[in-house]
């Protein structure tokens, strides 16, 4: 047996074990439990959100459409979508510590044909830099990364809708992304924003919890100087930007359009306060770009940003903030996440949970240890990429892991059948071990 049909194997092993972390959540439902594990391999064999072509993916002995109606059924299921998130996040939490970025970004699904999909709602268009006429939903992604570092760990994708009778406004709808993350890691990380969480209420929300944050401000925000001007004297940040002595010089690489460039940015900070929060200290971090008109603002309450290494850490930390974009697309591209065709709010609710389950599988669990890393590599390379597998390798896992699900073998249920283990095993003990 060839060692395409080994690594198959292993892999759907591997993925009836992640399924255990979903075990305490869903315990008293068998039932549950063997639909989760069609999903997340159907999803990952089809690439795919349309429930027809994962029905199809899992190569059941019975109509498609009976199975795609099954799925759909327990697709239902209302409080599926807290239920998946707080298992990853329980898994997670552990390689979650007090200097790990949590890199928090909306995000939208655009459905510009649908008309039958419930509470469609007008979402954000970049192109006008303003809520448009698009219609679809809002999403926000979360992931943990160390600063500086390309490897990813997805932790929640929340979907919502400004129409829905239950929504409030996005600030509650991120406050609780932020909330369940926190509670689940004691408080641990330091959660990245870009400008969109330049707020009152979310700044509120930060420092009322004792979370630590790093935010990208927008430049029109009055801020307390209480190390050089008046304490009771408010001044735009970018006034204050604009007189921080730049300290430091360093270089900051990076790619765009298939090259990789390398740029010197001069950083300085300050001590500010804000003015509905004048008892709390907190930093104004001030990055200016070779011929850029406008420095980039970054305020953190991480205080120790008086040496030349705490101050470039939140530099670093910011512009780690990029990799939440790279996921996103990732998400979209791998999984075609707005292929989503579901005429229930729960069900749509509960795929972006089972996405984000499968793209923790995908990008965190095949990494865990020595062995599975090891595996990993392996599905990265029956990818049959043309090219050399890039740093952001993620891409390469799922073309891996769909060959691999399509050509070698078929979901057996979530309990491993003794007949399909038997052969395998000393096989695969000798590739990997």
């Amino acid at each position: 047996m060839g060692n395409d049909s080994i690594i198959a194997f292993k892999t759907r092993e591997q993925l009836r074990k992640y399924l255990g972390i979903f075990s305490p959540q869903f315990s008293n439902s068998r039932w549950k439990m063997e639909f989760l594990g069609q999903m997340l391999f159907g999803i990952q064999a089809s690439r795919d959100t349309l429930m027809s072509e994962i029905a199809r993916s899992l190569q059941e002995d019975i109509l498609a459409k009976k199975t795609q109606e099954r799925l759909e059924r327990h697709l239902a299921t209302e409080g599926m979508d807290s239920k998946v998130h707080g298992s990853i996040l329980c898994d997670a939490a552990p390689g979650i510590h007090d200097d790990t970025l949590i890199i928090v970004d909306p995000t939208d699904v655009q459905k510009e044909y649908a008309e039958k999909m419930p509470y469609l709602a007008k979402v954000w268009d970049g192109s006008k830099g303003r809520v448009g006429d698009n219609l679809g939903y809002t999403l926000c992604m979360a992931i943990a990364c160390e600063n500086g570092c390309r490897k990813i760990v997805p932790l929640m994708l929340r979907l919502w809708s400004s129409v829905h009778p239950e929504f409030v406004s996005e600030n509650d709808e991120v406050e609780q992304v932020i909330g369940q993350i926190a509670s689940t890691t004691n408080g641990r990380g330091i959660f990245v924003y870009d400008r969109g969480g330049d707020g009152d209420n979310l700044f509120k929300f930060y420092i009322e919890h004792g979370y630590d944050f790093i935010v990208r401000l927008v430049g029109d925000r009055n801020l307390l100087n209480w190390g050089g001007r008046s304490r009771d004297s408010q001044v735009l940040a970018r006034s204050l930007a604009e007189d921080c002595t730049m300290r430091y010089e360093d270089s900051v690489m990076f790619k765009s359009h298939n090259k990789i460039h390398n740029v010197r940015v001069k950083y300085g900070s300050m001590p500010v306060r804000l003015p509905i929060r004048p008892d709390t200290d907190l930093h104004l971090v001030v990055v200016k770009w070779p011929g850029g008109e406008k420095p980039m603002m970054l305020l953190t309450t991480l205080n120790a940003v008086r040496t030349r290494k705490a101050l470039w850490e939140v530099v670093q930390g910011y512009i780690t903030r990029w990799r939440v974009e790279d996921t996103i697309r990732f998400i979209k591209q791998s999984y075609r996440l707005e292929h989503m065709r579901l005429l229930d709010f729960q069900r749509l609710k509960n795929m972006a949970a089972l996405v984000v389950a499968v793209a923790y599988f995908a990008a965190a669990w095949l990494g865990k240890k020595v062995k599975l890393d090891a595996l990993a590599r392996h599905v990265a390379k029956v990818s049959r990429k043309m090219f050399e597998v890039p740093e952001f390798f993620y891409y390469a896992i799922a073309d891996g892991l769909r060959w691999l699900f399509v050509r070698h073998g078929k979901w057996r249920g979530w309990k491993c059948p003794r007949e399909e283990c038997g052969d395998l095993q000393m096989e695969f003990e000798l590739l990997t071990g």
